[in-house]
């Protein structure tokens, strides 16, 4: 379905226009100091952009949603849906984000408070709003964030500063306002052959609809890769639109990387590194091949969106 074609499918999240308040005005703290406020296996979502390395508690994102912030001096819109289980970060130059209210396939529509024209956090392109009704289509750049564990991202990154409970809001930042749709061990859901809560644009039923899966996604075409088969395989080919892909698990984040392989090239994982046909060790987000942005998300909300996508498991 086209952006445009989208305006037809939105409905009401229940909040109203900023209900759900954006963080304006974050305040971070450095790791050795958020002492017992995160257990090791707490949801964070992770960005190491320049210098900087910064993470995001899902504790505290999931009553906001959106958090405009800097990272490595780039303005950062840090964007997660909880009815989706998306996390994708925006290059917003200088305006900022909000929480519209609305929904499209149970997904985050934000609103940039530049233009307010609404936009989709799956598919990082605008559609039209009853505030901007221009049909012209507009696309954001993103940044990768990693959906992971507070260990696990100190570990990999022990100069990380943290997001604080200081947003400027009274919330119980100890509890979730989605309750059992939310599920606190590394998956980050409940079971998967749950419903989404507001109507979903999928019929595809090759998976139950809260199965976790990485998604990547072209001009082309869209490929997606069943996240905990890619975490037991380590390494998973498949096709984009005709075009070669390679999956491959980062186990020290225990994320994965989609890359481009239009030649086809072979790589074996030995000891957490992949290993090319020269017999050369790589880290698994730094492979000499095109890579793709690739995230976290429900089996609904990736096929409701790219409804041919290739799923391979």
């Amino acid at each position: 379905m086209a952006p445009n074609q989208l305006r037809g499918e939105v409905v009401s999240g229940g909040p109203p226009k900023d209900g759900i308040p954006s963080i304006d005005n974050p305040t971070f703290e450095p790791a050795a100091e958020v002492s017992g406020r995160l257990a090791s296996n707490d949801i964070v979502f992770g960005i190491n952009l320049g210098d900087e390395a910064k993470a995001y508690p899902q504790n505290i994102l999931v009553w906001h949603e959106i958090c405009n912030d800097v990272v490595g001096g780039m303005p950062l819109s840090i964007t997660y849906c909880p009815l989706t289980g998306t996390v994708l970060g925006f290059e917003r130059g200088t305006t900022t984000f909000g929480v519209s209210g609305r929904l499209v396939n149970n997904n985050l529509i934000m609103y940039d408070r530049g233009t307010e024209r609404w936009w989709p956090q799956v598919l990082a392109t605008s559609i039209p709003s009853p505030w901007n009704p221009d049909r012209t289509t507009r696309s954001l750049r993103e940044q990768r964030l990693v959906w992971t564990t507070w260990d696990r991202w100190k570990s990999t990154h022990p100069d990380t500063v943290v997001l604080t409970e200081d947003t400027g809001f009274a919330r119980n930042y100890d509890g979730d306002p989605y309750g059992a749709y939310n599920h606190p061990d590394r998956s980050g859901y409940y079971s998967p052959e749950a419903a989404p809560m507001f109507r979903s644009l999928s019929d595809d039923d090759r998976y139950q609809p809260k199965t976790v899966v990485m998604g990547a996604r072209t001009a082309e075409g869209a490929v997606a890769f069943r996240k905990r088969s890619l975490l037991a395989q380590h390494l998973m080919a498949g096709e984009l639109a005709g075009t070669p892909v390679l999956a491959v698990h980062e186990p020290q984040l225990d994320t994965g990387y989609v890359y481009l392989n239009p030649e086809g090239h072979e790589f074996t994982f030995e000891d957490g590194q992949v290993v090319d046909g020269n017999g050369t060790a790589h880290h698994p987000a730094e492979l000499e091949l095109d890579r793709i942005h690739t995230f976290d998300a429900m089996w609904f909300a990736w096929s409701g969106f790219y409804p041919n996508t290739a799923v391979y498991d």
